[in-house]
């Protein structure tokens, strides 16, 4: 039955938000032309070219990291693509950017374009949810966070690293869940790229977990926990496998701090782990209030994390560059003739050596 609430939501939620195909335009042209501009625009020809210099060098595994919303925002399959067509072996994201947003549009939901003039009272009267001028709807969200406490009640009750239990979810998806094929987590599970959200449980996920915890408490069931020491480690081993590592970092956050420490674990525990040889990040934060989330790459090799030789900051609201510079990346084709690191392996290995012989 409609009522004037249902109408009054069913209009707010009737643009869907699109995600730019990266393969559907040639960015090369604006980049090049960007290259002789000044400001923002050289940066980010500059940024594109080193993010090209990374895939291109066949030494070098590339990682991507991002904060803040762009994948509700119409980013969503270009980081899926950098992972599809081999322009980035890891990810490193907060838990919203791959459940909220990712995992919640895999369920067959969708994000919205917010109109104008709405008065946040009335969004949350109507159970929806809005980031800047995106909008979701919060009905949908919490049918996400029961899925992922579906999930986590299938598991083995243990400590699992967030890469090991996003590893579960591409499995689920992938054995016919998905409502919508080519998530940014299945594709990372069907290509074998890890995917690691440090601070997990900031996000659908954590209401998920704290459902399925709370059952199984009072059930006096073991329950599933999420070890973030183990992600710390495991991206570490990442890094001393992989050598050569370049960072392609969309916002900053912990997964740009997460990715950058690696180096200087790799230095605890004795070995020695070259500091990322190539780094771009886009970003609007202010470098003056000495936020990790703003702090500037060269900052970054003071501490022994990034080298300076080939590192970019772009000062720019991601959606508006990100895009053209990966869509720059894709038709210049280094990716063609790249190896995929595919890192979802070394871990199987791990774990085949951790139990032994059969």
């Amino acid at each position: 039955m409609n009522t004037p609430a249902s109408n009054a939501k069913a209009e707010l939620l009737a643009d869907t938000v699109e995600h730019v195909d990266i393969a559907a335009y040639d960015a090369r042209p604006v980049i090049d032309a960007m290259r002789k501009m000044s400001f923002a625009s050289r940066d980010t020809a500059r940024a594109a070219d080193i993010l090209n210099m990374a895939i291109e060098d066949t030494a070098c595994s590339v990682w991507l990291t991002l904060a803040g919303s762009t994948s509700a925002g119409g980013c969503m399959h270009v980081y899926r693509d950098m992972l599809r067509y081999g322009m980035a072996d890891v990810v490193v994201a907060t838990g919203a950017s791959i459940i909220d947003m990712d995992f919640f549009e895999a369920l067959g939901f969708r994000h919205y374009q917010a109109k104008g003039g709405v008065d946040d009272r009335d969004l949350r009267a109507l159970y929806i949810d809005r980031i800047y001028d995106t909008y979701i709807d919060e009905e949908e969200l919490q049918a996400c966070d029961h899925a992922i406490k579906a999930i986590a009640d299938s598991l083995e009750p243990r400590p699992y690293s967030s890469r090991e239990f996003i590893h579960e979810i591409g499995r689920w998806l992938s054995n016919g869940n998905a409502k919508k094929p080519g998530s940014l987590i299945q594709t990372a599970y069907e290509e074998g790229c890890p995917i690691f959200c440090p601070a997990f449980t900031d996000s659908s996920a954590g209401f998920g977990l704290v459902k399925h915890q709370v059952e199984r408490i009072k059930a006096g069931r073991p329950y599933l926990t999420i070890d973030s020491v183990a992600d710390f480690r495991e991206l570490t081993d990442v890094k001393i496998d992989a050598g050569t590592t370049g960072l392609f970092m969309v916002g900053g956050g912990v997964p740009k701090n997460f990715a950058q420490d690696t180096v200087v674990c790799a230095e605890i525990l004795g070995i020695e782990a070259d500091m990322h040889k190539y780094a771009v990040q886009i970003t609007v934060a202010d470098v003056r209030d000495g936020a990790c989330s703003s702090s500037t790459l060269k900052e970054a090799c003071s501490w022994g994390k990034v080298d300076v030789t080939h590192e970019q900051m772009v000062f720019a609201e991601a959606t508006t560059v990100a895009p053209l510079i990966v869509s720059d990346a894709y038709h210049r084709g280094g990716w063609r003739t790249r190896r995929k690191r595919q890192y979802a392996q070394l871990f199987a290995r791990k774990a085949q050596v951790s139990a032994g012989p059969v």
